[in-house]
């Protein structure tokens, strides 16, 4: 007998619908697995045929060919066994087949019959919801992160057993009901406080900027001046995401595995900090089955890079594309996935290998040649996308010995979150700008025209620093934050200045 089981892969953050079709017939007992399996599907045909004797089943010992459509689309991990279970019920005639149909089915057997949770849920829950299928099957521990998406019912079972008489008994089980209070995005506010920054007032400047506008940024300075501890304090003052920012994140953590707690949407705003040692594949993502990497798990967060002269010249090299475009493409042979990578980028370096160099107190012990090679592994187009470039001086010893008197994060955030209301009301017209950094040159000469004060200013800066046209655009964007930061409509030249002098390493080199 033939039954067909519905199921489903995951490509790039997407789902693709996986028919499961079980064929069970005369010949010699075996089971062939079709449609290009890999390792873990392939396991699964010892896996289901001890989970069903376990748990009460009678196993068929007859031929069992199991084809998964589409044929030429990698089916990988181990959320196929769930399907496969079924699909040997029904075509054995241990359930009943008639709303197989309606159902999508989900989830990793264990041997005594339980099942277990799998990867990639939420951003399949959201594929079956607009393909149609009317019920969702997932083991329990998935069900709560699965019924986030509205209008699916999803159902989570424990065994093996409750999905066979959910099939054979409908009505008996009920579908999953989240409360709307479990996914609404909440503000939280994290231990490391902006509070506890002494001095560095034009550094808590450049942070402030940076959160408003999405401007990626980076601080040069000697060892111990505050880089990191700075940086760190960032995702304090950045504004909480939206539903649908948070939506977007929670998929592309369901999909790399890294959900905590299942059935509530990521909250918070990521914030990945990876080792100098990382490769160019775990940074922008990658594998034999693309998983998305550093740069796509910042997305709409904050991406750290310390010590950033450390990485690899040819791994920083894969951030160029990603900044400017928001996403990455990982292209294969057989297939080609993007994932989204609209992140900050905050980054932290000394300014020579020993560390002092430009030190009031220590002196640099470097050459120039030594100096000229550190900075050769940032090459000038990956600079250009870097908005604020901010030299950061270690405290004075009274500094370090006074009381901290700065604002604290929550009064900083209240002033970000202003200026990014501002910049939505602005963006109506133009629903895929969040913030200022994502404007295109057309956004430029609409929203941030020059007098001819800040033209003159702008054009001497130019000359005098070498900018390139994209620099000189990113001058403009901060000037615009800035301006926003000051509740102000027009771009005016003090805003233009203030903006011009955040090119910090330009002037060095």
């Amino acid at each position: 007998m033939l039954a067909r089981v519905w199921s489903a892969s995951i490509v790039g953050i997407d789902a693709v619908k996986v028919g499961v079709e079980v064929d069970v017939s005369g010949g010699l007992p075996g089971i062939i697995v079709l449609g290009l399996p890999d390792s873990a599907v392939q396991e699964s045909k010892e896996r289901v045929k001890a989970t069903l004797k376990n748990a009460g089943f009678a196993f068929p010992m007859r031929k069992i060919v199991i084809n998964l459509t589409p044929a030429d689309l990698r089916k990988e991990g181990p959320s196929f066994d769930l399907p496969i279970s079924v699909g040997i019920l029904a075509a054995s005639e241990q359930i009943n087949a008639d709303l197989l149909g309606d159902y999508l089915f989900l989830g990793e057997v264990s041997l005594d019959g339980s099942l277990r949770p799998v990867a990639g849920v939420l951003p399949i829950a959201a594929t079956a919801q607009k393909m149609g299928i009317t019920g969702l099957v997932v083991p329990a521990d998935n069900a709560q992160e699965a019924a986030v998406v509205k209008g699916l019912a999803v159902y989570g079972c424990k065994t093996l057993a409750e999905v066979v008489d959910l099939l054979n008994n409908p009505g008996s089980s009920k579908p999953v009901q989240i409360d709307n209070a479990v996914v609404t995005v909440s503000v939280s506010y994290p231990s490391a406080d902006l509070h506890d920054v002494k001095g560095q007032a034009h550094a808590r400047r450049a942070l402030e900027i940076a959160a408003a506008g999405g401007h990626n940024l980076i601080f040069v300075g000697p060892p111990g001046s505050g880089k990191t501890m700075l940086a760190r304090r960032l995702s304090g003052i950045l504004p909480p995401l939206e539903f649908t920012e948070a939506l977007e994140v929670t998929r592309i953590h369901s999909v790399a595995g890294l959900l905590k707690n299942r059935g509530t949407l990521v909250r918070d705003r990521p914030f990945r900090s990876p080792h100098h040692s990382a490769s160019g594949p775990s940074l922008v993502g990658g594998g034999s089955f693309p998983r998305p990497g550093e740069i796509s798990l910042s997305h709409r967060g904050v991406l750290f890079l310390d010590e950033l002269t450390e990485f690899k010249r040819d791994v920083l090299e894969f951030l160029r594309q990603p900044l400017e475009d928001g996403y990455v493409t990982i292209s294969r042979t057989k297939q080609s996935v993007v994932f989204p990578a609209q992140f900050t980028l905050v980054a932290s370096t000394n300014p020579c290998p020993c560390g002092y160099y430009g030190d009031t107190i220590q002196q640099c012990t470097c050459s120039p040649r030594q100096r000229e090679q550190y900075w050769a592994k940032l090459s000038g187009p990956l600079m250009d996308r870097i908005d604020l470039q901010v030299a950061v001086n270690r405290l004075k010893p009274e500094e370090i010995t006074q009381q901290p008197t700065g604002e604290s994060s929550i009064i900083v955030r209240e002033r970000v979150q202003q200026a990014r209301d501002r910049t939505i009301s602005r963006f109506q017209t133009e629903p895929n700008l969040r913030c200022n950094a994502q404007m295109q040159s057309s956004h430029l000469q609409k929203w941030c025209k020059l007098d001819d004060g800040s033209r003159y200013l702008l054009e001497a800066a130019i000359k005098k620093l070498g900018l390139s046209a994209r620099a000189s655009d990113r001058i403009l964007k901060v000037a615009r934050t800035i301006a926003d930061l000051a509740g102000e409509d027009a771009l005016q030249a003090h805003h233009v200045a203030e903006a011009i002098q955040y090119r910090t390493i330009d002037r060095m080199l």
